[in-house]
């Protein structure tokens, strides 16, 4: 299991990146989608996983709780592919987390967290029970807010 930690969405780039080295003024990412190594700089606006959370109605829940509600949901499968259908994808969203707020999270937001989660599901990265004795023995709780004026590219970049 990759630590959420460890997992980088980019702003502008498509899916997602495991960060292989930390430089003075870059890292250095790999894209979990073609594998492909790059340098990636702090200016283009780069969010671990573990720092993205979604707004519901009481309050901010970590992506890691999102992810865990998808997996309990489709008993450890994939999601289902309905990325063109934003209606779709609000009717699936409200199935996974009733009380997410549908004035503060967009289509292209959920759009997002389900291609993030099919993403990591094909690299076999879902195995939660590893994330939450992480997070529960480091007692974080830092996290960025997932707000509807983000750009499609990315759903928080706070």
């Amino acid at each position: 299991m990759m630590k959420l930690s460890e997992i980088l969405a980019i702003n502008g780039k498509a899916g997602l990146f495991k960060l292989i080295s930390k430089g003075k003024n870059n890292f250095i990412v790999e894209s979990l989608i073609d594998k492909k190594r790059a340098p990636a700089f702090s200016h283009e606006g780069i969010s671990t996983l573990d720092n993205i959370s979604v707004f519901t109605y009481e309050k901010d829940l970590p992506l890691v709780d999102v992810f865990k509600a998808i997996y309990t949901k489709e008993n450890g499968g994939k999601a289902p592919d309905i990325s063109k259908d934003n209606e779709k994808l609000k009717t699936y969203f409200e199935e996974v987390l009733p009380n997410y707020d549908k004035e503060r999270v967009y289509a292209h937001n959920i759009k997002k967290i389900v291609i993030w989660y099919n993403l990591l599901h094909d690299e076999n990265m879902l195995d939660f029970t590893e994330e939450a004795e992480v997070l529960e023995e480091a007692g974080e709780n830092t996290e960025t807010e997932v707000t509807g004026d983000e750009t499609p590219e990315s759903i928080a970049n706070e």
